[in-house]
């Protein structure tokens, strides 16, 4: 009985919180108010985003934003259950691809084609390559805020003293480190006990060594199958780096490897270019992810994707909702996350002399200059593949699993996929 009267009482308070939160769209003051939910409530995205509604508000007097945030691995599941209620959002960060794409099949995300056709001094302003992965059935349903990408960083002194030149092949990347170790240094810097970070090598790989026609079948929750080859060579290949990570991978968590880097204990890193800021003030040098023999995906192919913003298809301000979207995406306020932040703004031309370094702007312009972009792997996969993927890879790089085996649990997890979804 006790239990019956406690949830009772929870239920109560989540209907009067769903009823409160929708009562204050328009606000007695007859102003709009426009809930925003986002990922960071940490520094220094948090102030960030402080200023720049604090700033818009000043600006828009009749709109008022609340902001809600929490960290990454909470938001992906808070906002499924968000978007799902009477009062979700009204706008609202996504990962894009396929994470996107569910919000939009699922009818929760609205078309925003006609703001990107009627306003094309804002549009027009966006980086082209990033808009496609928030399209679907050729229409926009979100817009990209920032980019990034992976590219392998390497310590420019520690391969200056070693003689040593970036490798722009797979048999150089080996001799690269296999002459880091022998001298005392951890030739790459690597952690999965978050196993999102797996997802960055094999995505890279699978693209690499698997054909895209391939890829893109398989990719699809209706008719993956991952019965190819390649899939397996790509395994292989990560099992060849084993020897030049640092020891128990499955232990150290990205944050530490990242430490490990720079603080100069390891040479090379395959990382996100977002994380440039992160490791300064090591003399930092940028290399693409070498090219295999017999590899069959493009070498021009970046892996990476953007991240931005959506609004509900619930909003009962629609007009609103855009102009604090396109503000949030405006040159102006994209210079500012550069500054402030060290992230890169999907706005052309925010990575400046004034606010960025020249690596910074290197690493933009390898997006920009990219013949396509690659996804993160754990985004673009249906999330319970995704699971079973980067779960037996941990276990194999734990000397538990082959790559063989790995295939096999996930070809498994891919047909419970594939009939459930027909």
């Amino acid at each position: 009985m006790k239990k019956f009267v406690f949830y009772l009482v929870i239920a109560s308070v989540c209907m009067l919180a769903i009823s409160g939160c929708s009562s204050q769209s328009s606000s007695s003051d007859g102003k709009v108010t426009l809930k925003f939910f986002h990922r960071w409530p940490k520094e220094p995205e948090r102030r960030y985003f402080e200023e720049v509604v604090k700033e818009f508000e000043k600006e828009h007097p009749d709109i008022h934003i609340q902001t809600e945030a929490v960290l990454n691995d909470s938001y992906k599941d808070k906002i499924k259950v968000m978007l799902g209620t009477s009062s979700p959002p009204d706008v609202f960060f996504s990962w894009s691809d396929e994470f996107a794409a569910k919000f939009i099949r699922g009818n929760k995300a609205l078309d925003l084609s006609s703001y990107y056709k009627n306003d094309t001094k804002w549009s027009s302003q966006l980086v082209g390559t990033q808009i496609k992965p928030f399209t679907y059935e050729e229409k926009e349903y979100g817009v990209p805020w920032q980019m990034d990408a992976k590219s392998f960083f390497y310590n420019k002194d520690i391969f200056e003293k070693l003689n040593l030149k970036p490798p722009s092949t797979w048999e150089e990347l080996i001799k690269v480190s296999k002459k880091l170790k022998a001298n005392g240094y951890t030739p790459i810097s690597f952690g999965t006990k978050a196993p999102w970070t797996i997802s960055h090598y094999i995505g890279t790989l699978n693209q690499r060594m698997v054909d895209e026609k391939t890829r893109e079948r398989d990719y699809d929750a209706k008719t993956g199958e991952f019965t190819d080859e390649g899939y397996i060579k790509a395994l292989e290949k990560l099992k060849e780096l084993m020897p030049y990570f640092n020891e128990h991978v499955n232990s150290i968590d990205h944050e530490y490897a990242r430490q490990q880097f720079k603080s100069g204990k390891s040479a090379m890193m395959y990382a996100e270019t977002a994380e440039i800021k992160l490791v300064e003030p090591v003399n930092l040098g940028l290399f693409s992810f070498p090219d295999i023999t017999g590899q069959k995906g493009s070498s021009n192919a970046l892996t990476g994707a953007p991240e931005g913003f959506m609004i509900s298809s619930k909003t009962k301000h629609p007009k609103e909702a855009m102009e604090f979207l396109q503000f949030l995406t405006s040159k102006k306020m994209g210079e500012k996350l550069v500054k402030d932040v060290g992230k890169y703004s999907a706005v052309q031309g925010t990575a400046t002399e004034e606010n960025s370094t020249a690596t910074q702007r290197e690493a933009v312009q390898q997006i920009i200059d990219a013949d396509s972009m690659v996804s993160w792997f754990d985004m673009d996969v249906d999330v319970e593949i995704a699971d079973v993927y980067l779960s037996s890879i941990q276990q194999m790089l734990g000397g538990d699993m082959t790559p063989a085996e790995v295939m096999k649990s996930v070809q498994k997890a891919a047909k419970q996929v594939r009939e459930a979804a027909e």
